[in-house]
């Protein structure tokens, strides 16, 4: 009896990763789904594709076309003031986010890591509209 146990306790680690990979695919969480909207939307920005990070924001269908071209130029403005002061974003990195139930949003905190070795740890509010994620 003994060695029908060992030779079952052999196939208990695969067991176990096995029941971890299942996990893993379950659906992605409310907060998991605004973490991967954010980071998305900051990607865009260090990209330097603007209008698709401005698409991004809450209300950004029906904004005026001047404060839309404002917006935009300010977008410019930052990547060049980060480019010059921190040689650029380098990469942008999860690293929490938190669901408050009673304002119903997520805040998801990024940290953006620049060329001159500075990371800088931001908040990004992300509501949830007909099914996508967007900026507050």
């Amino acid at each position: 009896m003994c060695l029908s146990v060992r030779n079952s306790m052999k196939y208990l680690p695969a067991f176990f990763f096995a029941l971890l990979l299942c996990m893993a695919c379950a659906n992605p969480s409310p907060e998991e789904m605004a973490a991967i909207a954010a980071k998305g939307y900051y990607t865009h920005l260090v990209n330097g594709e603007y209008e698709a990070f401005l698409e991004g924001k809450e209300g950004a269908d029906s904004l005026p076309d001047d404060y839309r071209e404002q917006l935009l130029m300010s977008y410019r403005q930052f990547m060049a003031q980060q480019n010059q002061a921190h040689h650029g974003i380098l990469d942008i990195r999860v690293s929490n986010a938190i669901t408050d139930t009673a304002l119903h949003y997520t805040n998801v905190f990024l940290v953006l890591c620049f060329g001159d070795s500075v990371n800088e740890e931001i908040v990004v509010p992300m509501v949830e509209q007909s099914g996508s994620w967007r900026m507050k």
